[in-house]
Order: structure tokens, then sequence, then C-alpha cells
């Protein structure tokens, strides 16, 4: 298939971005590619070019790179959205090939990446045994496993879909898993779930992404925004319930393009400006958290909020929000001593609330902890009651500080650290909501002590 031309070969997307039609040589890179014709388009440059000229309804040109086997592809693509949005017409031109120079199986990896995050329809972010951290989804079909995955943070993924052609459920190794056949209650289509190790080396000690493609979308005539983003908005519902769901959708995908941009996917780049899709990335980091701390904030507000009580062990959600943030603790060369394993503090409270202060505890003490460091994760019963405190070797707070700091919007004058100043103020307000408190203890130049204080389990052995 090498060599060069100034012909010009046509094609045509539809509005799910499929390939229908296409003349050679882009037919033949598509098949050659394991995709199918018609099918999804497997070129991350082009179908990246043909999702922007639909979206924006604008023509849009672009030399691309991409890979057909063992060969090296570039080309000039022109991209024409219909005028009713329903697809977009390809002119290709100056296709030229060459031998590949870079090692194929971690530019075919990267490339495979990128097309999955392009075709996700529901993705979660896990803990390095698989349990879920985050999930995001905006498709109609899935708004029942979406519910039920964000209801049960703190649990394996695999626990919320059928795995096809396994006998036995977690633990199970992430490459078992990667590529895997599932089934999902309510849904008539096939889905196969893939999972992206994060971090150096690529054995999931960061943590993975995960992402559920379906085998065939949904005809076009289904293909809709998610009734999520779709509902019109009640008296007294604002940003956080609402308008919410439908910033993150593209938030989320300025992120997956800076990162595309950024680790140089989708071809070769000057490295001023893969510093500048960093930045990009790390702002749009930024503005994804303060979206959900909108939304936590309005529904915590709700007067007929009511969190979910369950029998908890403080200790063992302790030790899971260190495994989360042990990598940035790391980072500071910041130690975090957590209750021995067999230590146990149970209580009363909902998992995925308790899960989410901690990891606010952790997260500020170690963002404000010098270098070097410690911060200590210690747990207590007395009294019917169960706490856990988060202790640090910080500056430190003065009583004036101490009076403000569970204050909404309050940031204590840190104007460049990119919190929102709403974490203290809905943790505590998560706290009271499970008939808890959270309160501090600090004085400047000693440190604080942060200590989230629940009803204990009455069933719980006496302390």
């Amino acid at each position: 298939m090498s060599g060069t031309g100034p012909f010009t070969a046509r094609a045509r997307t539809d509005a799910r971005d499929w390939l229908v039609e296409a003349d050679e040589p882009l037919a033949g890179m598509q098949l050659r590619g394991g995709g199918e014709l018609p099918g999804a388009l497997i070129a991350p440059a082009i179908l990246e070019l043909v999702r922007k000229a639909r979206e924006y309804r604008l023509k849009l040109a672009r030399a691309i790179t991409a890979r057909d086997g063992d060969e090296r592809v570039t080309a000039w693509v022109e991209v024409q959205p219909d005028s009713d949005g329903a697809g977009c017409r390809l002119a290709i031109s100056n296709w030229q090939s060459e031998p590949a120079t870079e090692p194929a199986p971690d530019a075919d990896r990267a490339r495979q990446i990128a097309l999955v995050r392009q075709l996700s329809e529901l993705s979660a972010r896990l803990d390095p045994q698989q349990q879920i951290l985050t999930v995001d989804s905006q498709c109609d079909e899935l708004s029942d496993l979406y519910r039920k995955m964000h209801e049960g943070i703190g649990r394996p993924w695999t626990d919320f879909v059928e795995l096809e052609g396994f006998s036995h459920r977690q633990p199970m190794h992430w490459r078992l898993l990667d590529g895997a056949s599932v089934a999902i209650e309510g849904s008539a289509r096939s889905w196969r779930a893939h999972l992206v190790p994060l971090g150096q080396p690529q054995a999931g000690r960061n943590g993975f992404e995960l992402h559920l493609c379906a085998a065939e979308p949904l005809p076009e005539t289904h293909h809709q925004p998610s009734s999520r983003a779709q509902k019109p908005v009640e008296r007294g519902m604002g940003i956080g319930l609402e308008i919410a769901p439908v910033l993150r959708q593209p938030v989320t995908r300025i992120i997956a393009n800076a990162e595309t941009i950024r680790t140089q996917l989708a071809g070769p780049l000057a490295d001023e400006y893969s510093n500048y899709a960093a930045d990009i990335a790390s702002a749009g980091e930024h503005l994804l958290a303060l979206i959900e701390d909108l939304t936590t904030l309005e529904l915590v507000e709700e007067e007929d909020f009511n969190p979910a009580p369950d029998q908890i062990d403080l200790a063992d959600i302790a030790r899971r929000a260190a495994g989360i943030l042990g990598v940035r603790a790391q980072e500071r060369e910041i130690t975090i001593d957590t209750p021995k394993t067999g230590e146990t503090a149970l209580a009363i409270g909902e998992f995925r609330r308790v899960l989410q202060i901690l990891l606010n505890l952790l997260g500020n003490a170690i963002r404000y902890s010098p270098k070097g460091s410690e911060i200590w994760l210690r747990v207590e019963e007395d009294e019917g009651r169960a706490r856990i405190i988060v202790a640090d070797q910080g500056e430190g707070l003065s009583e004036e500080e101490q009076r403000r700091v569970f204050s909404k919007f309050e940031r204590l004058g840190r104007s460049g650290d990119g919190g929102s100043g709403l974490g203290l103020y809905i943790s505590r307000r998560l706290a009271t909501a499970m008939h808890g408190s959270l309160s501090v203890e600090s004085a400047r130049g000693q440190g604080a002590r942060f200590i989230l204080e629940l009803p204990a389990d009455d069933q719980s052995p006496a302390g």
C-alpha cells in the first residue's frame, strides 16, 4: 500500500461517527486495523476531526498521522459536516505511507486506548483493587447501571455487570478482564470492558480507567442526549443537580482531548504545545472537581437529604483512603500511618460519603503538610460514638482560622491551590446528616487534627 499520490479518496460518516462508506486506501486501513465497514471509525486522529466538525458544524481540515499495520500513514483530511447534523463527508489527499520506525506494540496500544476513550459510553476511575472511585456516563441505556455504580462507590466494578465466560468473581488480574465481554441488565446490546492501567509501569499500581464500549452503537434514531441532562429544571434546583451533568460531558472531553495532545497520540508536537495541553488538562481537572463539589453542595443543602445508613468500619475506610492517595503522598515524600490490619472501629454511616469525607481530609493534609512529614490516621470508640482522626504536621490553624475553616467557599487566603473552598463545608454537612460531627483541633505551628465522629455500631463489641 506504500505510495504517494495527489488523488482524493472520498468517505462518509453518520451521526454515530461510524464510517459507512470509504474509498481505498482508507477502506483497507479500516479493515486491516480490525474495524468493519460500515463500522466504528478506528483511526483516532480522523475520528477526533470528524467529531469536532460534526459537533461544531464547521468544515475542518488538517494533516493527520495514523497507523496501518507496520506502516506509518500521513494524509490531508478535509471534513464537511452535513447541514442536518446527520454525518460528515470526508476528502482525503496526499496519502503517504512508509515503514513505521516506532515500536509497534506500544504505538498500537496507545492508539487503541485513544479509540476506546472516544467510543466509551460509561467511564469510571478505579483504585488498584478495581474498586470504583468515580463514574460518569451520558448514555440513557446505561442510566440504571450508572446509578447503581454511583451508589456503590468503593465496591468492585465487576459487582455490577455479568462477566461472560468467567465462572468466578474478583479478585481477577486486570489483564484477564481487559477486553472481556459483559452483559448489562436492561440492555439488549453486547458490551466490552476495557481497563487502562494508570502510571508506569503498566501494572495498575495507581489504579485504572474503566471504559464500557458497545459492540454496536444504538440505531441513529435512538442516539439522544441523556435523560439526566434533559430533565426540566425544577424550582429550587440549580447548577449542582441539573446543570452539572450538562457541563461534565464537554469538560471531560476537553480533558481527554488535551491528554491526547499532551501524549502526542495523534502525532508529534513541539514541547511547548505539549506543555500548553498539560495546562489545559490540569485546568479542566480543577473545573471538573468544582462541578462535582457544586453537585454535592446542591444535594447536601436539600432539606430532605438523607444518606443511606449502613454498618461500616472506619479503620477499613481509613486504609482505603490512604491507598487511594498513597501515590500523591509518595510524590511529596509524606508517610501515612494507618490503622493496623485487624484494628476496627465499627460505626453507622454511608460508606461512600464517609470515604468522600476521609479523602477530603487526607487530601488537604497531604496538600498542606511539609515535604517529608508524616500523617496519622487513628480510630477510637467511646460511649456509643466511633471516630477517626486525621492528624498532620502542617503549619496548623489559629483560633480564628478554626472558626472559619468549615464555612462555605472559605479558603483561608489560599488562592493558588486549585481548591473550591467547599470541601470541608460539604464534609461537615455530610457528617451532620449521618448524625455525626466534624471538628478540628489545632494551634499555629503544631499541625491540625480533624476529627470525624459517627454513631457507633450497636452490634460492635465493647471497646
